[in-house]
C-alpha cells in the first residue's frame, strides 16, 4: 500500500495543534508545519503519546509565498499527501481612531490568510487529483461573511479564501478529492481573548477541533459552527443594506481605558 500522511499547516498555533492531536489518536502519519520551532515540537511530543504512528516537524513561513508552495510539493512528493489542513492565519481590529487599516497589515493578512493557503492548496490538490483521492480542509471563518469595517482585511481575506474554496471542490470533486471550508465563529484561543470586546457562542479550540476533522472526514462543502452564526449569516443578507451597515459599524470593539 502506497503510503500517505496528514499534512497540518499552522501547526504551532493552538488550533493547528488541537487538529493534529485528533489526527495523531487516530494513528496518522502527520507532518507538522508552522513558524514557531519549539511549539512545533512539543506538538509533536503530544501526538506521539496520543498514538501517532510518525510524526515530522518542518518551518515554513507563509509570508513567502513562493517557499512555501516548493516546500509543499517537495514534501508531497516525497510522501504523499492523503490529508492537508490549512489552519495557519493572523487576524487585527484597526487602530482605535483610524478611518481605514494601514497598507502594511493589509497586504501580510492578505498573503498569510489568502494567498498563501490558496496557492498551497492549488499545489496540492494538482498532486491529489493526479492520484484520484484526498482530503483538503481550509480554516477560514464567520467574519468571510461580513464587510466588518474595524478589520477589513481579516474579513475580506477569509472571504476570498471561501470563494477559492467552494470553486476548487467544485473543480476537483469528480477526481476523487474533497474540499472543506470551515467558517468558525469565536474560538477560545489565547490570541482571541487578546482582541477587545464580547465572544458570544465562543467555542472551545478542542472542539472546534473535533468539528472540523468530523465535516473532513465526511467531505462536507462548508461548516458553519457554532450553528447561531449560520442563522446570524442569513438574517444579515435579509436586512436592507443600509441598515446592515450601521448595525456593523456599531459592532466596533470599544477601546479599552486605563485605568484611574
Amino acid at each position: 500500500m502506497l503510503e500517505s500522511r496528514t499534512i497540518i499547516i499552522g501547526a504551532s498555533g493552538e488550533l493547528g495543534r488541537a487538529l493534529a492531536l485528533v489526527r495523531a489518536a487516530r494513528g496518522d502519519d502527520i507532518l507538522l508545519l508552522g513558524r514557531d520551532r519549539a511549539r512545533l515540537e512539543t506538538t509533536a511530543a503530544q501526538c506521539r503519546d496520543r498514538g501517532a504512528s510518525r510524526i515530522e516537524v518542518g518551518y515554513i513561513d507563509l509570508l513567502n509565498v513562493g517557499a512555501a508552495r516548493a516546500a509543499l510539493q517537495a514534501y508531497d512528493e516525497a510522501v504523499p499527501t492523503q490529508c492537508l489542513f490549512i489552519a495557519s492565519g493572523l487576524g487585527d481590529i484597526r487602530p482605535d481612531g483610524d478611518l481605514v487599516e494601514d497598507a502594511e497589515p493589509v497586504e501580510r493578512l492578505g498573503t498569510v490568510n489568502y494567498l498563501g493557503p490558496t496557492v498551497i492548496a492549488a499545489e496540492i490538490a494538482k498532486h491529489m487529483t493526479r492520484r484520484g483521492n484526498g482530503q483538503i480542509a481550509l480554516i477560514g471563518s464567520a467574519a468571510g461573511f461580513h464587510p466588518l469595517p474595524f478589520s477589513i482585511a481579516y474579513s475580506a481575506s477569509k472571504a476570498g479564501l471561501a470563494r477559492f474554496a467552494d470553486a476548487l471542490r467544485v473543480a476537483v470533486a469528480p477526481h476523487g478529492v474533497s474540499v472543506t471550508l470551515a467558517s468558525p465563529g469565536f474560538i477560545n484561543t489565547a490570541a482571541a481573548r487578546k482582541v477587545p470586546g464580547p465572544k458570544p457562542f465562543a467555542l472551545d479550540v478542542d472542539e472546534a477541533a473535533r468539528r472540523i476533522v468530523a465535516a473532513t472526514d465526511r467531505g462536507q462543502a462548508h461548516l458553519i459552527t457554532p450553528w447561531p452564526f449560520a442563522l446570524i449569516r442569513l438574517l444579515e443578507r435579509a436586512l436592507p443594506r443600509s441598515l446592515s451597515d450601521r448595525l456593523l459599524r456599531a459592532l466596533a470593539p470599544k477601546p479599552v481605558l486605563p485605568a484611574d
